[in-house]
């Protein structure tokens, strides 16, 4: 990913400098198994750790990859560079090359999903604050884009909130799905390396063995984490969509923040852009592009082949830098954005009394209207007050039916505000606690 979009937390995990360190500790741990076991001798195993404070060089192991044409054959070299050839050469004993790639694959991943955790929490933290600032400020309820029935900005927060609740679960779960090892061996059969030496790297790196992996971790394991980022995505431009909406100087009931000295356009002056959630719309779609290579990544021939290899390379790094970054970059836009009640009011009084009509619909009904005859009572008011902007409080008072059913007192106590925010504590307590 390009620096623009990335935090050096994220960067790192997928630096080849992290991503060595890894191989070289589960080469590591696995000689002190096989040690162990009496397979290999004490005093090689013992050798190895003679690395454990190098950096290891890059650009070296890139150079004996030109010849090698293997990455991880050119970092074993290396290795032995720093070890001596006669200490290592049981380095890697028994194993295959997926032994090392896919542990360390997992590894990176869930390391990668600490971080997303956290930037999760932190985004839920914020959208918290915000609903409970305006649990209580009024906005109107839209469908289909059309004004419906007053709700509270509070409630659009903690709506937010508690789908990121559940995509907090799901990457919990999606860490736990991805946070496997495997020192199988060829073809996964354990031929060649005791299934000791497995549970021991696993427990040194806080991995599960897997079950069964023939010679590579299953991807279906990968095609769920992917998924769930995914889905993580979405519900962040389902967050960044009603920023926007809100945005526009048609409706203007909430907005990014604007700094001082910030341009909007280079043409008229006058502009207060969306940039950060338009961007966090771009960056969700990135990160939702990866899923069906990942599970494309699933099918695989016979007991392995490297098809995923590829993909796996751009998509990972990719995915949870970006995420990482959108991520952060959200909770600020929520913790800084500003709110305009004012014009939530001003919005919702466009068309006067208009967002009650349910309510006068349902208080025929119960006064042994029929419903047919109830809607059509109501909608000949309402849609005077579509064309006209005339009151519909007003409408409904001058319409004989409308009174001799419901009368003037209950009309009127028909447009309560209050009715339509009555269960908002109730709704919190259910998401908050």
């Amino acid at each position: 990913m390009i620096p623009r979009y990335s935090r050096p937390e994220m960067v790192a995990v997928w630096s080849p400098v992290t991503k060595f360190r890894i191989w070289y500790e589960i080469e590591a741990h696995a000689c002190d198994a096989m040690a162990d076991l009496g397979v290999i001798p004490r005093e090689n195993a013992d050798a190895v750790w003679k690395a454990k404070d190098v950096e290891f060089d890059v650009a070296r192991i890139d150079e004996i990859e030109a010849v090698t044409k293997h990455d991880v054959i050119a970092f074993l070299t290396h290795l032995a560079e720093h070890v001596g050839s006669d200490e290592a050469r049981f380095v890697h004993q028994g194993m295959t090359s997926s032994d090392v790639l896919d542990t360390c694959f997992n590894l990176q991943l869930v390391r990668a999903s600490d971080i997303l955790i956290d930037n999760l929490q932190g985004l839920m933290a914020a959208l918290k604050t915000r609903a409970l600032e305006h649990k209580d400020t009024v906005r109107v309820g839209r469908s289909h884009g059309i004004h419906a029935e007053p709700t509270t900005m509070g409630l659009t927060f903690a709506r937010f909130y508690a789908e990121m609740d559940r995509n907090l679960t799901r990457l919990k779960a999606a860490r736990e799905e991805i946070s496997t090892g495997a020192i199988s061996g060829a073809i996964g059969t354990f031929a060649n390396v005791d299934p000791r030496v497995e549970e021991h790297v696993c427990e040194k790196l806080d991995l599960k063995p897997e079950p069964i992996s023939t010679q590579v971790i299953p991807r279906d394991r990968h095609a769920m984490f992917f998924s769930v980022l995914g889905v993580i995505a979405s519900s962040m431009e389902n967050i960044v969509i009603e920023i926007r909406h809100m945005q526009r100087t048609e409706v203007l009931e909430g907005a990014e923040f604007f700094s001082m000295g910030q341009k909007g356009s280079s043409a008229m002056p006058h502009k207060k852009n969306p940039i950060l959630t338009e961007n966090l719309t771009g960056l969700a779609r990135l990160v939702r592009m990866t899923v069906i290579p990942a599970m494309e990544n699933v099918a695989l021939w016979h007991e392995r082949d490297i098809s995923h290899s590829s993909v796996e390379r751009t998509i990972a790094p990719d995915a949870t830098i970006t995420l990482n970054f959108a991520l952060k970059r959200l909770t600020g836009v929520i913790e800084k954005m500003l709110i305009f009640p004012e014009n939530m009011l001003d919005n919702m009084n466009k068309f006067p009394g208009l967002v009650m009509s349910q309510r006068v619909l349902l208080a025929l009904t119960q006064a042994g209207v029929s419903r047919e005859d109830a809607y059509s009572m109501v909608q000949r008011n309402a849609l005077r007050v579509w064309e006209h902007r005339v009151d519909f409080q007003e409408q409904l008072l001058a319409d004989d039916d409308v009174v001799a059913a419901l009368g003037v007192e209950a009309i009127k106590e028909k447009f309560d505000m209050g009715y339509h925010t009555k269960h908002v504590d109730t709704i919190f307590k259910r998401v908050f606690g």
